[in-house]
């Protein structure tokens, strides 16, 4: 079944068949897509596209992209826009991604925004090295909001 799971009001998660369905995209007013591969298509629908070329291998930096995508996602947010972030099977790559957004802008533990992306789409399993770079995120974050550990 091709759907798009809700994270919030503006963020969706998604696997590549959904996100690339033009009638959900449509259908949940999407306006920006994160493709967070680097062989997935993106969908032909007239929505703003952003590629993330990583592969699902715990020794690709996502980390690097944390930022840019979690700013984006909230910067669509903020002009009433809607994000759909995916990868082929909207498990693992989409989800840091996500989780990244809810930590840095929703300002949620790593804990708390895993669970609630895991909420949303019940697959999701980042694998072992995207968790760590999540955990380097989180105390990366705390640092620059001058929270102590």
């Amino acid at each position: 079944m091709l759907q798009l799971c809700k994270v919030t009001k503006c963020l969706f998660i998604s696997n590549a068949r959904s996100a690339c369905s033009d009638e959900l995209i449509q259908q949940e007013a999407v306006t920006l897509c994160i493709n967070v591969s680097k062989q997935q298509p993106f969908p032909s629908a007239d929505v703003k596209k952003l590629q993330v070329p990583v592969y699902d291998d715990p020794n690709e930096d996502l980390y690097m992209h944390f930022d840019r995508c979690a700013d984006a996602i909230h910067k669509e947010a903020n002009r009433g826009g809607r994000s759909v972030v995916y990868c082929k099977n909207g498990r693992s790559r989409s989800a840091t991604v996500c989780i990244a957004y809810l930590m840095k802008h929703r300002k949620l533990t790593l804990t708390e925004a895993l669970q609630k992306v895991k909420t949303a789409r019940h697959v999701i399993d980042p694998n072992p090295g995207f968790m760590t770079q999540l955990q380097k995120y989180e105390q990366e974050l705390k640092k620059r909001r001058g929270e102590a550990d």
